[in-house]
Formats: structure tokens, sequence, C-alpha cells
């Protein structure tokens, strides 16, 4: 919160005697008498007390949660903020950097991942799924409604439904209600999320009988543009076919 260590105790002192003088705060708090003043000037100055006048003078805590209050949105600002300069250049770097391939393991990896390249795109998106791990369709559709609402051309290719872990997941229905162009189609269990024909990554898992084992997901996310422009290509000329009732990709 900004605080020092002698405006820490004088703080948390204060909160105890809710009003007192400098001297009872220097007492029960261990900051020298030499220092007190000027640490409870500079706590009121920070807005954690206010100085009473009188002789002597008196000095009163702030309600905490007024403290913590006004303490909790300054440091959720400034955190939005970094987030968003460091954001901004990471995203600047990335069509700079050699292009490489990355492997990912883990569903919550590989769904946080998705979710960094929907919130890139800034003119397309193409997607296609043959499956879709539980809960990933909630927090895929939040953040596709973003990328809609910046103008983001989308295309999803979907699968019904899928069954994962034994747990029938519902796909095509949920992805419907996004405001862009939906087809569904019984592909198969694969996963793809192509960003602006520059970035792209690919969603792998084992299955057996029909159903998905989600804890062998891998994801490979790669940036070499020519191959990810091929992909994108090949994707809307799949887009534009009639596609029969079960597509074989």
């Amino acid at each position: 919160m900004g605080l020092t260590d002698y405006e820490s105790k004088a703080y948390l002192s204060l909160a105890s005697f809710i009003s007192a003088t400098a001297l009872e705060v220097s007492e029960t708090s261990g900051v020298p008498l030499s220092k007190v003043y000027e640490v409870l000037r500079s706590l009121a100055k920070k807005g954690f007390i206010e100085i009473q006048r009188g002789k002597p003078l008196k000095y009163a805590i702030v309600p905490p949660q007024d403290v913590f209050g006004k303490s909790r949105a300054r440091i959720k600002e400034e955190l939005e903020e970094a987030e968003s300069e460091i954001k901004t250049i990471y995203d600047n770097q990335i069509p700079k950097s050699p292009p490489h391939i990355w492997l990912i393991y883990g569903t919550d990896k590989i769904i946080t991942k998705e979710l960094e390249i929907i919130g890139r795109a800034k003119d397309s998106l193409h997607i296609a799924t043959g499956f879709m791990f539980h809960d990933e369709v909630e927090n895929l559709t939040e953040h596709l409604n973003k990328a809609l609402k910046k103008g983001v051309q989308t295309r999803i290719i979907t699968a019904p439904c899928c069954i994962t872990d034994g747990e029938e997941v519902e796909i095509s229905e949920n992805l419907k209600k996004l405001d862009c162009e939906v087809k569904t189609f019984q592909i198969p269990f694969i996963k793809v999320i192509i960003r602006d024909k520059k970035e792209m990554m690919l969603i792998f898992c084992r299955f057996k009988d029909g159903i998905l084992i989600s804890q062998t997901a891998i994801g490979v996310w790669n940036q070499y543009t020519e191959f990810v422009e091929n992909i994108a290509d090949l994707y809307n000329l799949v887009w534009t076919m009639n596609l029969p009732t079960k597509l074989q990709l």
C-alpha cells in the first residue's frame, strides 16, 4: 500500500487507539519520538489518518474500509496500466521476433493461450473446433464477443457437441449465439485458431471410443507467417465448399 516500515507501525498503533497523541503512538509503535511527527504527517498526507487540532495535537485513524477501498482501486488501476503497457510491448515484438513453434501442455495453459491469441486479433479469426474442454465454451464466447465488438471478422466451423472425460459438452448451440458466421459439421477431434493470418494454434487430444481424454491435450502454437497464411487460405476454401454433414479434414 506504499507505506514505509515506520508508517506501517504507526498506522497499526493508531488502529488500536482510534485517536492518540504523537507520544502515545511513539511509545506503542516503537517509532522514535524524533521521527514520529514526520511519520504521522506523511500518513495524513497519504489519507490514512487525520490531524485533530488542539494541545497536544491528536491523530485519528481514517476508517480502514475507506483507506483500503481507495488503495484497492489505486492498485487495480496501476496494475491495469502496467498490464496494458507490457502487453503492447509484447504484442509489438511478436512479429519482429524469429518465428518459433511451441508445444503447450495442459488444458488450463492451452485455454489461456487460446484467449490470448483471440485478444490479439485485429482483422480476422478463423476457428475450427471438433471438441471443447469443460467450461471452455463460456470463456471462448466471452473473448470472442470482445473481438467481434472490435470489428474482427470471425468464422467458426464447429462440431455440434463432444464428450470430454465422459461428460457431454454442448458446442454449436453456444457458439451460434455469437454475432458471427458459424457452420456446424461433425469435424474430427482437432481444434485450430488462426489470428490475422499471422499466428495460429492447433490443439490435439487423444480419444477412445469417441470420448476425449483432456489430460492428453497438446497445443502447437506457431508464428510462421507463410504457413499460417496457407492454412488460413485452406480454411477459407473449405468454408466456401458445400460441406457434408461429416467433414473429413
